[in-house]
């Protein structure tokens, strides 16, 4: 694996389950907060949740072997953290299968969550 310059050529870097499952997440994600900036941070799919944001204001995701590892912030995973008792997860991440759906509620709901708290410290 590269160096990657967009999140188009990270996931093109994938193939099969691992592949579908990033393109299902990034849809949700850009479905879910439409104005979000798309960029690569450490070699991974990231999302800015307000323009120009840094580390702490985004959402990355990132394909495995077996596995989607979200990360979208400790205070997002400590909220949701008996929703995720069926995955795989830790501090500021959660793993989820290549074998089973996108649990795409909770994954927006986790979203929004961030989204609300960057918009409270920034407000």
């Amino acid at each position: 694996m590269g160096q990657f310059s967009t999140i188009d050529s990270y996931i093109n870097s994938f193939e099969g389950k691992t592949k579908e499952r990033l393109i299902e997440f990034r849809e949700l994600i850009v479905e879910t907060v439409p104005e979000v900036e798309e960029l690569i941070n450490y070699n991974i799919a990231a999302f800015n949740l307000v323009k120009g944001g840094k580390r702490d204001q985004q959402l990355m995701i990132a394909g495995y072997k077996n596995h989607v590892g979200f990360y979208p912030h400790p205070t997002t995973m400590d909220h949701f953290w008996d929703k995720l008792n069926a995955y795989k997860k830790a501090k500021g991440s959660v793993q989820f299968p290549l074998d089973k759906p996108l649990p795409k509620v909770l994954i927006k709901e986790m979203i929004l969550y961030r989204l609300e708290l960057i918009k409270q410290t920034t407000a």
